[in-house]
């Protein structure tokens, strides 16, 4: 396994400054934003796309410095009911897919994305209840009408590009947890696959490591974020792990992201790479800051201190005792 960070999380620093400092810290990998949520502060789309010597010297910046690109990712909701945020997230995704090609780059991350209630709605609905039926009929709608549909076109468009997708498993989105991962999957075809986050594991009260497990014995994990969440178990039962206060609000949520570390402790952490190297995931492992405690460069600091001690890097050799 390698070692790598969203780069997301330096943005407001110039590119290959950014670089320098990734590589000091002995990281082999970068994840880097081209759009959606997360921004494009270290990537021009299009100026790349249009570019040929502005593709290469892009590529040559990442790779002079002994790092990787371990996906391109632009997070976003291409299924959003209001068509003109919808028609920019589905551009960014597709053009993502072809940066991906020419950079080589085996993996673009986004979201699942989530629709409406019907086909004039102005809003997402995110269906988490199963009565009163209202909710079944919008979840049958969604699924059928739009999430199968957009997903199976990619993912044909990925696979013609040589590209996986790693949609990232979040509350909010359609795909959210690794049964809707594995029914999108397989409505879609296998270009679509996990960019699996431990931290949206732990709020839904999923436990990552049988994540790991029920995804991988599919071959459905293409992407990983070492991301950590800890639960506060006095707020969890006032306001539940559907908790929709500000992330802001640390000393009165259910629960909040942290660095790796700080809400599992690292036998917890070795476990899950354990299992990840268990079911043939040997790609990277991409660090991601949300830490509402730490300045980034102390959040991502300390995930890349308490990483290294567990990251199971050499290939497996034979087991000579059998």
């Amino acid at each position: 396994m390698k070692l790598g960070v969203f780069s997301v999380l330096f943005a407001q620093k110039p590119f290959e400054e950014a670089l320098d400092y990734i590589a000091s810290k002995g990281l082999q990998a970068i994840e880097i934003g081209t759009g959606g949520y997360p921004g494009n502060a270290h990537c021009d789309l299009d100026g790349l796309l249009a570019d040929e010597g502005k593709l290469k010297a892009f590529k040559q910046a990442v790779e002079s410095r002994g790092l990787m690109i371990s996906a391109l990712s632009c997070h976003a909701n291409p299924l959003h009911p209001q068509k003109a945020i919808s028609s920019e997230h589905d551009s960014v995704i597709r053009k993502t897919i072809e940066l991906a090609n020419r950079l080589g780059v085996s993996v673009v991350n986004t979201f699942s994305g989530c629709p409406g209630d019907h086909e004039d709605a102005k809003y997402p609905n995110w269906p988490v209840a199963p009565w009163p039926n209202d909710y079944q009929d919008i979840l049958k709608w969604q699924w059928e009408a739009k999430v199968i549909p957009y997903w199976t076109e990619i993912g044909k468009l990925a696979e013609a590009s040589g590209v996986k997708i790693g949609l990232e498993l979040h509350g909010g989105f359609s795909v959210h947890s690794p049964a809707t991962m594995l029914r999108l999957r397989e409505a879609a075809g296998n270009a679509i696959g996990a960019n699996l986050d431990p931290s949206h594991m732990w709020w839904q009260g999923i436990d990552p490591v049988q994540a790991v497990h029920i995804l991988g014995r599919a071959g459905a994990i293409h992407h990983f974020h070492a991301k950590d969440t800890t639960i506060d178990p006095v707020n969890v039962n006032h306001h539940g792990v559907t908790d929709m206060q500000s992330y802001a609000l640390m000393l009165d949520r259910a629960w909040q992201f942290r660095t790796v570390g700080y809400g599992h402790d690292l036998k917890t952490w070795a476990d899950i790479l354990s299992a990840l190297r268990l079911v043939g995931y040997d790609y990277v492992v991409s660090i991601e800051h949300e830490d509402g405690l730490m300045s980034v460069d102390e959040g991502f600091t300390k995930a890349v201190q308490n990483l290294q001690q567990i990251l199971i890097r050499e290939p497996l050799g034979e087991m000579w005792w059998v």
